[in-house]
């Protein structure tokens, strides 16, 4: 049995998530089921994180074992083929060892957030980005964003289905910048709760808007309080962009 990372770029807009449901197509089943074409076995794929329904990935990594001896070069070759036309590629695959585990040997995780402000419809940017009409203070939404920075009950910015044991995260990043009519938010933490990258954004945006003072973000954070969000962004602007592991 072999082991073999693979780094994973997609287009979340057909999917409900990374992670295979009964109600509807995932990554893992499309990567599972091509997996089961090219070599009759059934194997469970791990990936680095889980995420949601609309939410794309740049470079997403994941394992899988297998018996059949490929070469990794041979192997992404036949998932890629496999995998059309779901919007899923195979980017990057080698041999890792035994005890090597996309998920738990996973130290850290950045995603990027990307809005476009503008009040013209998004045509090439449809589903990849979230539009905000109104014009965007990303100055004032990265100071704000500094509240958050650091190990906090991330309560408020947390979602109600959030299955981890506790609310308390490390964030190490938030930094907020524009980029012509691009306002980027980027991310980076050990691990995050569900919806917490999307619910932080969300609240910057309010800042961004002048709906909220700057300060509102620092006590939304203290009221440990779902009600006191903002805003949920959604997840069309969201892409995981990198996973972090010991001696890479």
């Amino acid at each position: 049995m072999t082991r073999y990372a693979l780094t994973l770029e997609f287009d979340g807009s057909p999917f409900m998530g990374l992670q295979r449901q009964a109600h509807g197509p995932s990554v893992q089943q499309s990567v599972e089921d091509a997996v089961h074409a090219i070599t009759g076995e059934t194997a469970i794929m791990h990936a680095a994180g889980r995420t949601d329904a609309g939410v794309h990935a740049l470079a997403m990594r994941a394992h899988v074992e297998i018996e059949k001896p490929f070469t990794p070069f041979r192997l992404m070759e036949a998932i890629n083929a496999k995998l059309r036309p779901d919007p899923i590629a195979v980017i990057a695959c080698e041999e890792v060892p035994d005890d090597w585990h996309a998920r738990f040997s996973c130290i850290g995780r950045a995603y990027i957030y990307r809005i476009v402000n503008r009040r013209a419809p998004l045509t090439l940017e449809r589903g990849k980005a979230w539009q905000v009409a109104k014009p965007l203070d990303a100055q004032a939404m990265h100071r704000a964003a500094q509240f958050l920075v650091g190990r906090h009950d991330f309560t408020t910015f947390r979602s109600a289905h959030c299955q981890a044991q506790s609310p308390l995260k490390t964030l190490d990043r938030l930094d907020v910048r524009r980029e012509g009519e691009h306002v980027l938010i980027e991310a980076e933490a050990r691990s995050f709760l569900h919806h917490q990258v999307r619910s932080m954004v969300g609240c910057l945006a309010m800042v961004g808007m002048g709906r909220w003072r700057e300060e509102q973000v620092r006590e939304a954070l203290e009221a440990r309080d779902r009600q006191a969000l903002g805003l949920n962004a959604p997840p069309d602007g969201l892409y995981f962009v990198r996973a972090v592991y010991s001696g890479e």
